[in-house]
Parts: structure tokens; sequence; C-alpha cells
């Protein structure tokens, strides 16, 4: 099936030929045609251009995007989409002052969503789960990776692994699965954390394993959760089964978790809200890419990642939305965008790298998605009409997205 675009007003993040990420000062620069076409045969781009060059053909499909913007779909490299129930409460109680460690501490937060995520069937799991994937296609995302951790258990992690499984086998979206069982330390656990990590490497990690359940592996590298050391075994069990490692780290301080990272060849570390010269220094020349969830910040009020910093040292940064129940309840990618702009001082045109190709290495994909290149799938965001691609951040609280196409084929 073909499918063409025409009278594009401007089409965005056009890359001749397929990078993998853009970072410092290219991060500024997005390529883009004004009065473009574009060409969709199946699930593949096939060809773009000025409007002056679009074949003469007899498209089975001809979308008139005039006045429009188009450009890739989001790729949202970490999320946590797949839960139970929310946390409403918690969200008053930090109102009201208590902070995210002191709800922790009083049987909150992971734990929480722990709780509720066993006490769960994994019928309703996926049914909640999927109401959330099919609302962050509607605004936009094209690719999202999923992540587990609210399991804490044998059976709770391999539930979850399965309704990602799921997910991905029902929907046309890119869904990638992460292993994040070192997301907490369960009750049980709480003063002998050896045991814990040995039910991951020893029960949890064949299991998933043997059902082919994960593309990646996790921990909250943090004060309080798990140690730069524990942290390392977990990464290196993780490749004894292939699976790259993407890991929480500086959240809330920074204990020298990014150079470990770094070391064990991670493909990302997220959050980065605390970042230290040092921290730089070590991303500096390695493959592993930074990941900023501002919504986070938003959300609970914590700093914001040094995007400013990271990209004058000549990093590349992505975006995604950390959604979440308890610090990040929204996979709203467009408002991810906005809020980079709005509060970290990022140009929409980094921004809009910064969610688009760069988010797509992050979860290990920049070869397919990300960018409008010959030979990638069709995942597009057709807007509605605009004056410039600036007011896709500048208009924050606006939905301006007319149409998603999901591998060459319009959303409903």
């Amino acid at each position: 099936m073909l499918t063409l675009l025409i009278n594009i007003k401007e089409l965005l993040q056009i890359r001749e030929t397929s990078i993998e990420k853009v970072s410092g000062e290219a991060m500024a620069v997005l390529p883009s045609i004004k009065n473009a076409f574009l060409l969709i045969e199946n699930d593949t781009i096939i060809d773009f251009g000025p409007m002056e060059n679009c074949p003469k053909i007899n498209a089975d499909k001809t979308i008139d995007a005039s006045g429009k913007m188009v450009l890739p779909a989001w790729c949202d490299s970490h999320t946590h989409i797949v839960y139970a129930g929310n946390r409403e409460q918690e969200f008053v109680d930090r109102i009201n002052g208590l902070t995210y460690e002191e709800i922790a501490n009083r049987g909150g937060g992971i734990l929480n969503s722990a709780k509720k995520l066993n006490e769960t069937s994994e019928e309703e799991i996926y049914h909640q789960s999927k109401k959330r994937l099919e609302e962050v296609i509607r605004q936009g995302t094209g690719a999202v990776e999923i992540k587990s951790g609210y399991g804490l258990t044998v059976d709770g992690e391999l539930k979850m692994l399965r309704v990602i499984k799921r997910l991905a086998a029902d929907y046309p979206i890119t869904i990638k699965a992460t292993f994040l069982g070192a997301h907490a330390y369960p009750l049980a656990y709480k003063e002998n954390h050896a045991a814990y990590i040995d039910v991951i490497i020893n029960e949890m990690l064949p299991k998933i394993a043997e059902e082919h359940l994960a593309d990646y592996i996790d921990a909250f590298c943090e004060t309080g959760y798990f140690s730069v050391e524990e942290t390392e075994r977990i990464m290196k069990a993780g490749q004894q089964y292939g699976l790259h490692a993407k890991i929480h780290v500086n959240q809330f301080t920074a204990i020298n978790g990014i150079a470990a990272c770094v070391k064990h060849n991670a493909l990302s570390v997220d959050h980065l809200e605390i970042v230290t010269d040092e921290d730089i220094e070590v991303l500096k020349n390695s493959e592993t890419i930074a990941v900023a969830l501002p919504s986070c910040s938003y959300f609970i009020s914590i700093p914001y990642t040094p995007a400013r910093k990271m990209i004058a040292a000549g990093l590349p940064l992505a975006l995604a939305s950390d959604f979440n129940p308890g610090t990040s309840p929204s996979g709203n990618m467009n408002f991810v965008v906005a809020t980079a702009c709005i509060k970290m001082k990022m140009t929409p045109e980094e921004a809009i790298n910064a969610a688009t190709i760069n988010g797509a290495y992050a979860m290990g994909i920049s070869k397919t998605h990300g960018s409008i290149t010959i030979g990638k799938k069709a995942n597009l965001i057709i807007t509605k009409p605009l004056n410039s691609f600036y007011e896709l951040p500048y208009s924050f609280a606006s939905n301006l997205i007319e149409q998603v196409i999901i591998n060459g084929k319009v959303i409903v």
C-alpha cells in the first residue's frame, strides 16, 4: 500500500543517512524541508523531498498536510506504564509537606505499588495498562520502553513482563521491555539486601530469559535503594543473559553510579537531576546516553537535569516521560518536550532531537526509528495547522496533534 503526504508545511527531522544520535552543538540543528512530500510503502518511508520533486503516482491514500507539520513519532525510552491502581493519596501527602523519602518510609512509594500489583490479577493489570498505552499513542508516541519493578517477587515481576509482552503483541507500537526487579527492597529483605539480589539473579533472571521477557535490565542506583556495588552485580548478571543495562541513577544524590554504568557499557543512565562535573567527564566519549525526565521533576518538585551544562559539554541528551503512578503519572511526550524547553532551557530543536532520534538511541532502535529517513518505520505525527513547530512547546497545554501514523497506518 502506498500512502502519500503532500503539501507538508514543514517536514521535520529529515536525515538523508541514518544516524545513531546527535550530541552537543548538533542537537540545536533540526533538519527540515518546507513545502514537502513524504511517500510511504506499507510501513516504511521510501521517499521524501520538496513538493516540486513529488512523484506523479496513484497512491492508495493521499493526505493533504497543507499548513501542518510532520515529524517522527516520539520515542519514549523510560516508562513504567504497567502498574495497578494509582498513588493519588501520595500526591496529596506531598502537597501537605511530606517528602518522597518520608512517603516511602511509611510504606508508600514503590512498595505501595508493589502491594497493589501483587494483589491484582494479570488480566486486570493488562486492561489497566492498555488504556495508558492507547493514550500515549494518541499523544504521538510511536515507540516506548516499559519497565517491570512493581512486582518485587518472582511471580509479580514475571506477571508484569508477561503483560508487557502481551501489549507488544497486541499493538502496532514498538515496545521494549526492561526488567527492573532491583527497583526497591521488599520489606522481607529490608535488612538482608544480598538475599534479595540472590533472588533477582538466581530465580528471576533465569525464568525471564527462558520466556524471552526482557530486552534490558535496570536498577535504582540511589542512596537508600541499591548501592553502586549492588547495581554493578545486577548489571553483570544481566549481561550473562544478554540484557543490556539501562539504569536509574543520580535522582537525589550523586554516588559515582554513572561511572559504574559507563564502565559496564550501559545503554543509558536515566534521571540525572543531580550531576557533578566528574559525571559529565565520565560520560564524554562513552556510548552511554543521558536521559532526562522533566515531568518527574515537575510533579515532585525536584531539580531538573542540567541540560544546558551537559549539552555545552558535548553530550547527547534524550527526553522521556517516566510515566509511573508515583512521580510522573503522565506519558504525554508533548508536555515533556515543552517542559524541557520551559524549565531546562532547551531549544525546541534540541528538545525534538532529544525526544525522537536520541530517544530511539536510548532504547536501541535508532536504525529503524526517530527520524525521517528512507528505510525507517513510517511512525509520524501530523500536527494541526501551525505557524511554526515552535508552537509545539509554546502552546504547552494544547493538543496540537491531528493524526498519528504508526507503521504506515493512521491510528483511529
